[in-house]
């Protein structure tokens, strides 16, 4: 990829230059009201990205409250779609901002939600279309999030609806998807194979399976990586969680791994002090497999 804007930004997007993604979504704010008081607010992106996360996902008021140091090693994602539980149709997603004022708060993508098979589709394509042209000319990396989700899916996992909606970003211009993970998850191959473009899964609290267990099969059918807010923000360790996601979406060698060692080492030391550094590992984690 020649040397432009875009292709600057979609390499932060991935900070062990991979080509593997670990997003946390903290928009929900707005959908389900508040996530974390406002005090907590900094804290809580500060552990996402000390815990090795490539990026976060916020809406522009909440992207101007982190702290810039925050981020300098972690991606800034602006979501531009927004709908509440509390309207007469959550499925229906407007737009509430633009590329340019993102390019003003100094993102590294936006994103951009598409409920397939709404009431509201027809809208919501055309304002995808629409943000992927503007996002073309500013040079900005889009991510859909795309769902089959409305009164005439029946089943939001099925791998041919999956691969539908995988398929509507790719002729809209997005550079990054994220959808549901088809069910059964081996069938997920299916839709990774249809798809040009790299696919991330949402790991939202609907699955049953443990997060662990839950981003091994997303991963082994070739998902290029993993969206998981919820339960990062509802765990009481946001930034172990992180942590350990990180080590399953980027190996051993994650940003995060890395950051472990280095403490671990400088505190060789004291042997208590290497101990508490050292996680365990994510098959044992009670983090990953009871956050559900």
């Amino acid at each position: 990829m020649p040397l432009t804007g875009k292709a600057l930004r979609l390499a932060r997007l991935s900070r062990a230059g991979d080509g593997r993604y670990l997003f946390v979504p903290l928009d929900h704010s707005v959908s389900d009201g508040p996530i974390v008081s406002a005090a907590g607010f900094p804290e809580l992106v500060t552990d996402i990205a000390a815990g090795g996360a490539d990026a976060v996902v916020v809406h522009k008021g909440r992207a101007r409250l982190i702290p810039p140091a925050v981020l300098t090693g972690t991606g800034l994602v602006v979501h531009l779609s927004a709908s509440t539980n509390a309207g007469p149709d959550a499925d229906a997603k407007v737009l509430v901002g633009d590329v340019e004022e993102c390019v003003r708060l100094g993102a590294d993508a936006v994103s951009v939600h598409v409920n397939i098979g709404s009431d509201t589709e027809a809208g919501q394509l055309s304002d995808l279309g629409a943000v992927a042209a503007a996002c073309d000319r500013w040079g900005m990396p889009l991510i859909a999030m795309v769902y089959p989700r409305g009164p005439r899916v029946d089943d939001p996992t099925r791998p041919e609806l999956v691969a539908h909606a995988v398929s509507v970003a790719a002729d809209l211009g997005v550079d990054i998807v994220k959808t549901v993970l088809a069910a059964p998850p081996e069938r997920m191959a299916e839709v990774v194979e249809s798809s040009p473009l790299p696919i991330v899964v949402a790991g939202g609290g609907g699955t049953e399976a443990s997060l662990e267990a839950f981003a091994a099969s997303a991963l082994s059918a070739g998902c290029a990586g993993l969206a998981v807010g919820r339960r990062v923000f509802t765990s009481p360790s946001p930034r172990r969680v992180v942590q350990q996601l990180a080590a399953i979406v980027h190996g051993p060698a994650s940003p995060s791994e890395t950051s472990r060692s280095a403490t671990s080492s400088s505190s060789a030391a004291s042997p208590s002090s290497a101990s508490s550094s050292s996680p365990p590992s994510s098959s044992s984690s009670p983090e990953l497999a009871g956050a559900l």
